[in-house]
């Protein structure tokens, strides 16, 4: 045994419980966790000044590299109708809805998720996942070049002439997006009257696993009396310091266990000669020290392990922020499509906000989220909203 560390095992045997805790504490807290996580850009130890500028410009460049990718691909496939035929009454339609953006076009958002798409949806058994359909919500083909490059291999939906007239008034920006989102909601229902419908927005990219998890998701029970089920929450918000309740009881839940393991573990397993017990002045200290390391590490890093199996992804209430990807079982499309109808949206009730006030507020109706997310929110610049020159990832 190193001279260091044997004298560091004699000082914890002569030392008090007390003594032996706050040297754990400052070990743990102000030299390993700063040590293993400053870099991880979910975790309270990222140093934000050192290390953002240069990890942003890192994914951006990545994700401009995967839009060139995408687009050589696209444009050096042949026209095939495999994707363009699509069948009535599939049992899950994914709607890919997508808008010409100002900004960031070299990225070409909406050709990597159709690539990515078109990967995934032939693997399951039996033959496609789902069918899969871009509604394109700006006036005309040429409007969006992305889309168009699209149109020999997908089936692409857009407005009418008579149905752009209608829409020609000017509305804010959050109104004319919940717009064109019911736009979509309801052609691709009359389009293939589906089991169930997928809204993808166009920079939202499935992981590998998206439609074995999807399936999973409609097989369980509470799927038949839910509104919508949240594919997607922003990572940045998915600590457990937050007013959901469901994440407290996780959290206490997280530290119980893991205190009770290590108290049990200590008379068997016990390099450092520590002195705890299995009393409850210990399970309290360890419940508190494993619930403070949990949240200073991150959630979203420990959600990760949930990704072993798709029984072990959660599913608890919706939270407001956001819609990259929804899922609505069975015809819960179409009332969403009528509760947004109903209000008009402004800045700060945006129709993510109408569509969780809806699930709360009227009789009968619920809403969902899982964790950890089903897809990738690569979109660093928006299609509604102004952009800086060079998007951070925080």
């Amino acid at each position: 045994m190193p001279r260091w560390r044997a004298l560091f095992s004699q000082h914890l045997r002569r030392s008090r419980p007390i003594t032996q805790a706050l040297t754990l504490l400052v070990v743990t807290f102000c030299i390993v966790l700063p040590l293993c996580c400053h870099q991880l850009l979910y975790s309270y130890y990222f140093i934000k000044p050192i290390f953002l500028d240069s990890m942003s410009e890192k994914v951006l460049q990545e994700s401009l590299e995967h839009g060139q990718h995408a687009l050589h691909f696209w444009q050096s496939s042949l026209p095939s109708p495999s994707f363009s035929n699509i069948s009535q009454h599939p049992e899950l339609l994914v709607t890919v809805v997508t808008a010409r953006r100002k900004e960031g076009q070299d990225f070409h958002y909406l050709l990597q998720v159709m690539q990515q798409l078109s990967g995934i949806v032939g693997n399951c058994e039996g033959g496609r996942c789902a069918e899969v359909v871009i509604c394109d919500v700006e006036s005309g083909p040429q409007k969006n070049q992305d889309a168009k490059l699209l149109e020999g291999h997908f089936k692409v939906i857009r407005r009418s002439p008579q149905e752009n007239q209608r829409n020609k008034e000017y509305v804010n920006t959050f109104e004319r997006e919940k717009r064109d989102y019911v736009f979509c909601l309801r052609k691709g229902w009359e389009l293939v009257k589906p089991q169930n419908v997928v809204v993808l927005e166009d920079d939202a990219l499935p992981r590998q696993d998206f439609f074995p998890i999807v399936k999973d998701l409609l097989s369980r029970q509470f799927a038949l009396h839910t509104l919508y089920i949240k594919l997607y929450h922003p990572e940045r918000l998915q600590r457990y310091w937050n007013p959901e309740p469901y994440r407290i009881l996780e959290w206490v839940g997280l530290g119980l266990v893991g205190a009770t393991a290590l108290l049990l573990t200590i008379p068997y397993f016990n390099p450092c000669s520590f002195s705890f017990t299995l009393s409850v002045g210990h399970l309290i200290f360890f419940t508190l020290y494993f619930m403070a390391a949990a949240e200073l590490l991150g959630r979203h890093y420990l959600l990760e392990f949930r990704r072993l199996s798709p029984q072990l992804y959660a599913v608890s209430p919706a939270t407001e922020c956001c819609t990259p990807a929804m899922l609505f079982p069975g015809n819960a499309s179409l009332r969403a499509a009528e509760y947004l109808d109903g209000s008009f949206c402004i800045k700060g009730n945006a129709k993510d906000m109408v569509l969780y006030q809806m699930a709360r507020t009227i009789p009968g109706e619920r809403s969902h989220s899982v964790e950890p997310n089903l897809i990738t929110h690569i979109g660093a610049y928006s299609s509604i909203r102004q952009n800086p020159p060079r998007p951070k990832l925080l």
